[in-house]
């Protein structure tokens, strides 16, 4: 059998694999390919179901249970915990419950009340919670039911006359629901539809998207594919091409001077939006995004705002569009147009809440946009991490080639602005923001460590990244920082976004080379961290170099120079291009530095690293008083860290046995030299123990955090108690 061939979707079905599957997993299967086509269903969004027939745990009869994709799940990564599964009999017997009630109907109490209800259904004690979408699978009267959010069906959704588009793109096939806020009421609507209509294949949804049923899994696959390429290709054979949204009002800038342009334009405006709460930034730069910015419609359809419930949760009502001339006006203009804008989207936002809220409603949430559109520029998202505005910037990239689709066939309309903020605003939606978890210590903040390829460098890298923050692996050697941003991405995950342009398509972290002896280096550096995330928050400084002198304890005058450029001049050169930053963001931020208890001891045979030290020292508190008061900024004084240190490499190590008379076997491993010399730098202290990369990389993250938000210009000692080293 000729398999059908497909222009603008991507058939993946493969029955070698699902032929070794049980029910359960081939509906996981069947979600993760249509999750992986952005041209399907937006990540997070749509929905997948089957009915599948099951022992029952405790009877060991065969009954009949729902296995939909759960509260907060995404198709393209789901696994088998992402779904809800529900006994079927339970979930058809809570109609009664409803239809007992004196009031029901869409927005009403027993509605609502319904998603409390969805627990006493469940099969097998599974613990992954049901989506309000659940009745729209459980109620029609099919084996596999998928819900969609296809460019190309919202394209009709989102239309003026979107139910004669329906008929006119399906026939008879497809049916036609208005919109109507998700929940029991829709499910029941959408059920009595199919029941009554059994020549159905789905339902366009308005302003929402597709759902299409059948009683074969593969065969529910493929109808899927078929509605969004039947409505794709009478979409495409009425493009308006060079036309499309009425046309280049503007040019694109060259990339190398957009670029620029980001780099000087995005801390400015990270501080702009990041009045209430920090945020995250994404640059998102393409073909069709450009083509809608430059645009003469762009005006008028950014002000419509997203019509998919499932867009404008996170893009918010609508973006704001700069009508800034990237041809005739200059970066001033740009900024002075972004100040009046975002004063007055403000405005705009309040007015909304106020004009459409509820005596019940929760209280306004943060009124800057998550979405700014600049002609010649492209697409910034903001977000709480580097997840959500990468989702961000995906959902407003969808919504403008629905735009582009819609205006294609019709008229593109958004959601009635009442809707719209029952759908934001909508109480099970507070409810869960109210259950999630509170924000770690440092979420929301791009962290720098500089030395993040080894030693302290790492061991901080990962204390931070364990506090919510962004980390930027910073190192000489490229390899060896990207290495430790490589195990933070494996720890923490990717995130869901797909987009993002160039390196702002990263996760939590990254890895950069750089030589903090070269101002040219730190600046190409902190460039691609602002490309990345948007700007930064907070640096620590751990890289450093000892030179072990001859044996007659000298170093040459190169040697000397190298020592002072990295431990003293790398530290200044970082928080001078880095102050920058700051200001532009004013946003509070922190440094610190890694000096050594060196600087404070005077001995013999480290006369270039112990005098670097000691100015090292001194620089944290000219910076402190050159910084302030928007910069905090410390110092961090090791001892003797001899674990993973990139300072005590194995023959260093053994030199230093020798030196101490330690008893050692040069066969042994390095760890276990280490572990001797650091036991015997140990006894020296007053603590007796020895100092490890975890000691410093937690006081790294304290004099970081607001734990000591009052500390500046101080300098502590993780020694273990070296009294040699108390201030005098």
């Amino acid at each position: 059998m000729t398999q059908k061939q497909y222009k603008h979707v991507d058939y993946n079905w493969d029955n070698t694999v699902t032929d070794q599957l049980d029910s359960v997993e081939r509906l996981r299967y069947r979600s993760n390919i249509l999750g992986d086509d952005q041209r399907i269903t937006n990540t997070g969004g749509g929905n997948t179901s089957s009915k599948v027939m099951m022992k029952d745990p405790l009877t060991g009869e065969e009954v009949d249970v729902l296995w939909v994709k759960g509260s907060g799940g995404d198709l393209r990564t789901s696994t088998r915990a992402n779904f809800a599964s529900l006994y079927m009999d339970k979930l058809l017997a809570l109609q009664e419950i409803y239809d007992a009630a004196e009031v029901k109907g869409v927005k009403t109490e027993i509605e609502d009340k319904m998603v409390s209800m969805y627990p006493y259904t469940t099969f097998n004690l599974n613990p992954r919670a049901s989506s309000i979408d659940t009745p729209l699978h459980g109620f029609i009267p099919a084996r596999h039911v998928d819900h969609m959010h296809p460019i190309s069906a919202i394209a009709i959704a989102a239309s003026k006359d979107q139910e004669q588009l329906t008929q006119d793109v399906y026939g008879s096939e497809v049916g036609w629901v208005p919109w109507q806020r998700p929940g029991f009421d829709l499910g029941l609507v959408m059920g009595n539809m199919a029941t009554k209509n059994p020549q159905l294949k789905g339902l366009v949804m308005g302003q929402h998207g597709l759902i299409n049923w059948a009683d074969d899994d593969k065969a529910c696959y493929e109808l899927t594919l078929d509605l969004i390429e039947k409505a794709a290709v009478y979409i495409q054979d009425r493009d308006k091409g060079e036309k499309t949204f009425g046309g280049a009002k503007y040019q694109s800038l060259p990339e190398a001077e957009r670029e620029a342009l980001l780099i000087q334009l995005l801390p400015t405006l990270r501080g702009m939006v990041s009045q209430q709460k920090r945020f995250i930034g994404t640059v998102h730069i393409t073909d069709s995004v450009l083509e809608f910015v430059n645009s003469h419609d762009a005006t008028r359809l950014a002000e419509i705002g997203t019509s998919c419930p499932d867009h404008f949760l996170r893009t918010k009502i609508k973006p704001l569009y700069v009508d800034w001339n990237p041809q005739t006006e200059d970066f001033a203009a740009l900024l002075s147009k972004l100040e009046s804008g975002l004063a007055a989207y403000r405005e705009d936002y309040a007015a909304y809440y106020q004009a459409c809220k509820h005596d019940n409603s929760p209280a306004m949430r943060d009124p800057n946009p998550t979405v700014i559109l600049i002609p010649g520029v492209g697409l910034i998202a903001w977000g709480k991490n580097k997840s959500e505005s990468r989702v961000t910037a995906e959902f407003y990239s969808l919504a403008i080639q629905v735009m582009r689709a819609s205006e294609a066939i019709s008229e593109y309309q958004g959601l009635p602005r009442q809707e719209a903020f029952d759908i934001e605003y909508w109480l099970l939606e507070e409810a869960k923001l109210q259950r999630m978890p509170p924000e770690k210590e440092l979420a929301r903040n791009v962290v720098i460590v500089v030395g993040a390829g080894s030693g302290i460098g790492k061991a901080t890298a990962h204390r931070v990244a364990q506090e919510g923050a962004h980390v930027v692996c910073v190192d000489l050697n490229a390899e060896a920082a990207q290495e430790t941003a490589d195990e933070l991405t494996k720890k923490y995950g990717m995130g869901i976004g797909v987009a993002g342009t160039g390196i702002s398509a990263c996760g939590p972290a990254i890895g950069l080379g750089a030589d903090i002896t070269n101002r040219e280096s730190v600046q190409a550096m902190l460039n691609q961290v602002i490309l990345a995330y948007g700007g930064i928050d907070n640096i620590i400084v751990t890289a450093g170099i000892f030179v072990p002198p001859t044996k007659d304890g000298r170093i040459t005058d190169p040697q000397w120079d190298l020592t002072f450029a990295v431990n003293v001049k790398g530290g200044y050169l970082i928080a001078d291009e880095a102050r920058q930053i700051w200001e532009a963001q004013q946003l509070p931020g922190t440094l610190v530095l890694t000096t050594s208890v060196n600087a404070a001891v005077a001995k013999k045979g480290s006369v270039a690293y112990d005098t670097s030290k000691a100015a090292a020292n001194h620089l944290v508190r000219e910076l402190a008083i050159e910084l302030s008061p928007l910069v905090r900024v410390n110092g961090l004084a090791p001892a003797t860290v001899v674990e993973g240190s990139s300072m005590f490499p194995r023959d260093r190590v053994i030199s230093s046995l020798v030196k101490y008379n330690i008893a050692h076997d040069e066969s042994e491993d390095t760890d276990a030299l280490r572990d001797k010399l650091a036991n015997f730098y140990a006894q020296r202290t007053l603590t007796k123990s020895p100092i490890t990369l975890a000691d410093q990389a937690e006081a790294a993250y304290l004099l970081t955090s607001s734990k000591l938000s009052k500390t500046t210009g101080q300098v502590i000692s993780v020694d273990g108690g070296l009294h040699e080293a108390f201030l005098r």
